[in-house]
């Protein structure tokens, strides 16, 4: 173990605050964008490209769909339903080795249909494992358990809610990402969009899906069985006094569980009535829309009441508070990049050292690094996506394949990046350097899986 105390301590020490990381970034471009060759960039055109980035429509409103997609996912999560489910489930957890397989198997499961409440179900569970343990006295290894509900940060990125995944296939949003890194001829070969049946659904991901479902619980049975802890002791969370006042006028309404039904429903069938039945096939209808839609009207049928459900939006916004200030700025870097020819001086960089057989397994491995330094999808896609998309168009890579590279390699070094450990961590009340050491050896484990599935597809 105590390698991964060393690892711990090395990027503890190399690694600054995400915010930092994302303005470091900032002034890193900034000065190769200034000393291009052959461009003669002045600073204020360099200003100018970041501002444009920075405030980009089109950017902005992915970003929102981001956070959209974290909060409702949270809500969703901090439910009655999803309690009762948690609360089952962890009745049958009584050794380490099986709550850890449990732990992540649902964890899972939960995170390939949305990230936001992959992270906090994960959280939760572990959290009610360990209150389990400590009322009947069970031996438990509670770092473990608590690195199994974070283990749907692996896989999010290869499910219905990865960032690059459903962008890619919404209409139109390739050849606006690709406008001004590619002449106009090949802009005019890119397709309209890439479906999910090509990507989440294709034969690649599905193989690879069904491998870390089977692995990863089993891996981390076999760490239970290894290191099954000691008596559980947790510091116990403050509890909110919750106002019981009786509503009376305009209130009854935001108590009303009737209203509220009725609101979820209708969106609901707001949603699956507005499905083109040509897009079902191609799964095309799957966008960051859909979701948002599908969590907020799921959200309200599982809160049942207007009051309780923005009662846990309150509770859920703060964990969007890095999509909200950090995208813009990753925006700016992307605005640099594509209008100062930076981005095209990469690109060629990587063409020229790949190969069509190579080049997955480079945006796979480049695309995990850059993690560490833009730990989030969304983000990581509008920076990176553009250079990788044109790297495969001129090597002619399949450019399915090559947003699921960068997908893997986002998704992998989460479990060295603690940037969205952090609700867990307050949910828990464990500290990262606890849980870091079951992390990097899954992060290994997902090596050996990923690297696999992209040579052999």
């Amino acid at each position: 173990m105590r390698i991964f105390r060393t690892i711990e301590r090395v990027l503890k020490a190399l690694l600054p605050s995400p915010f930092s990381i994302a303005l470091l970034l900032t002034v890193i471009v900034v000065i190769f964008g200034l000393i291009l060759p052959d461009k003669n960039n002045s600073f204020w055109d360099i200003a100018g490209y970041w501002e444009k980035g920075l405030w980009e429509p089109g950017l902005l409103a992915f970003a929102v769909q981001m956070m959209l997609m974290l909060v409702l996912g949270h809500v969703l999560a901090l439910s009655e339903p999803i309690d009762r489910v948690i609360r089952k489930a962890t009745g049958y957890c009584n050794s380490t080795a099986f709550s850890a397989f449990l732990v992540t198997l649902l964890t899972l499961l939960v995170a390939l249909f949305n990230w936001g409440l992959g992270l906090i179900f994960g959280a939760i569970m572990a959290r009610k494992v360990a209150e389990h343990a400590e009322r009947e006295n069970l031996i438990l290894n509670y770092p473990l358990i608590a690195a199994a509900g974070y283990s749907g940060l692996m896989v999010w990125h290869g499910g219905i809610s990865g960032s690059a995944p459903i962008k890619a296939a919404e209409s139109g949003h390739i050849k606006a990402l690709m406008n001004g890194v590619i002449d106009e001829h090949q802009l005019a070969q890119l397709p309209d969009a890439i479906p999910l049946s090509q990507t989440v659904f294709g034969e690649m991901n599905l193989f690879a899906t069904v491998l870390l479902l089977v692995l990863l619980p089993l891996f981390m049975y076999t760490l239970g069985k290894r290191f099954p802890g000691t008596v559980v002791q947790l510091k116990k969370h403050k509890k909110q006094q919750e106002k019981s006042e009786r509503a009376e006028g305009a209130d009854r309404l935001d108590h009303s569980r009737i209203f509220t039904s009725v609101v979820g429903i209708a969106i609901l069938v707001v949603l699956i009535g507005g499905v083109d039945p040509k897009s079902i096939k191609s799964l095309s209808f799957i966008t960051p829309n859909f979701i948002n839609l599908l969590l907020l009207g799921l959200g309200l049928l599982a809160h049942k009441t207007i009051n309780g459900f923005t009662q846990s939006v309150d509770h859920a916004i703060g964990g969007a508070a890095g999509i909200l200030i950090q995208f813009p700025l990753y925006f700016g870097i992307m605005g640099i990049m594509n209008h100062s020819g930076l981005i095209s001086i990469v690109s060629d960089a990587i063409t020229s050292i790949s190969t069509a057989f190579s080049f997955p397994l480079y945006a796979f491995s480049s695309a995990g690094i850059v993690n560490l330094f833009v730990p989030s999808g969304g983000g990581q896609w509008g920076v990176q996506g553009p250079i990788l998309l044109g790297s495969a168009l001129e090597l002619g890579v399949s450019l399915p394949k090559a947003v699921m590279a960068l997908a893997y390699g986002d998704q992998l070094t989460n479990m060295l990046q603690p940037f969205w450990a952090l609700p867990l961590l307050g949910i828990t009340g464990l500290s990262a350097r606890s849980i870091l050491p079951y992390t990097v050896v899954l992060m290994l484990l997902g090596i050996v899986i990923f690297s696999g599935v992209l040579m052999i597809f």
